[in-house]
């Protein structure tokens, strides 16, 4: 199945992002290609392997290095500032581990946009992996950059950070973008909400230079709820199509239990086979 002018869309979520992982083995598995993928952080990574036609290297990467310190370390937050090991994630694992296939990567017929969000400005930034294969990991790590856990990634004349600050669920991009039907994979259940974080007033010590940062993560609270109504709303109308936890996934950002995250990865892949004749139906409706 090849849906034209369909965008994908992933939202990100840290460890809780396995759920939606799993969703796409079961795409993989039914031969679903959407020709538009975009994805913020968790989501963004997910998508990659996804474009890469790498069924299994989103379960394995995301559960076989959990309680490998140089892939998570409270040790090393406390110390250098970071809590994921960036290097081992977008190098060490890509390039010697689990290696990832750059060449099915590149060549994909599917267009493929990560977002981020610029320290400078708060607004956020798309990047499509046409145009940036060369540097496409260390965009990749810029969207997964999490203010408190990780350092900003400094890219041309850009200083970036998580996707999912400006822009949690990148639905407008994909309709600006020209997409007709919507799939949004979301990783909080229906009715969740986002209250202010209780991080906002120290984000003006750690961050005293990005302006822009500190007023994109005082109302990233504000823009999810306002997309997320949104969603309802089009959900009503079938405008779009969204799969997501029935309840809240019980696993946090940085979870290490290997049997939570692989319950939330099946929890995934059992909840698209759930919806896939909704799916089907959804994408064949000429009329929406």
């Amino acid at each position: 199945m090849k849906p034209d002018k369909t965008g994908l869309i992933l939202e990100g979520g840290g460890l809780r992002g396995i759920y939606t992982s799993g969703v796409l083995r079961f795409f993989m598995d039914k031969g679903i290609t959407f020709p538009y993928v975009v994805g913020v952080s968790m989501g963004a990574c997910n998508g990659a392997n996804y474009v890469s036609d790498q069924a299994e290297r989103n379960r394995i990467v995301n559960t076989r290095f959990v309680n490998d310190p140089r892939y998570i370390s409270y040790r090393r937050l406390f110390l250098k500032g970071e809590l994921f090991g960036m290097n081992f994630i977008f190098n060490t694992i890509p390039n010697q581990l689990v290696p990832f296939d750059y060449q099915a990567f590149n060549s994909s017929p599917q267009k493929f946009i990560v977002g981020a969000t610029d320290c400078n400005t708060g607004q956020a930034v798309y990047f499509d992996h046409k145009e940036f294969q060369d540097d496409f990991l260390l965009i990749l790590q810029a969207s997964c950059s999490l203010p408190f856990m990780a350092h900003v990634t400094k890219y041309k004349e850009m200083e970036l950070m998580d996707g999912g600050i400006s822009d949690s669920i990148p639905l407008h991009k994909s309709m600006t973008d020209g997409n007709k039907k919507h799939v949004l994979i979301l990783t909080q259940p229906e009715g969740y909400r986002k209250k202010p974080s209780s991080w906002n007033r120290l984000v003006g010590l750690k961050y005293p230079q990005y302006p822009g940062l500190y007023q994109a993560l005082k109302t990233r609270h504000q823009r999810y709820n306002e997309v997320s109504d949104e969603i309802d709303s089009l959900l009503e109308s079938q405008k779009v199509f969204a799969i997501r936890p029935k309840k809240k996934l019980k696993i946090g950002r940085a979870e290490r239990n290997k049997e939570k995250l692989m319950l939330a990865y099946d929890t995934g892949y059992y909840d698209a086979m759930d919806r896939y004749e909704d799916l089907v139906s959804y994408l064949s409706n000429d009329g929406l």
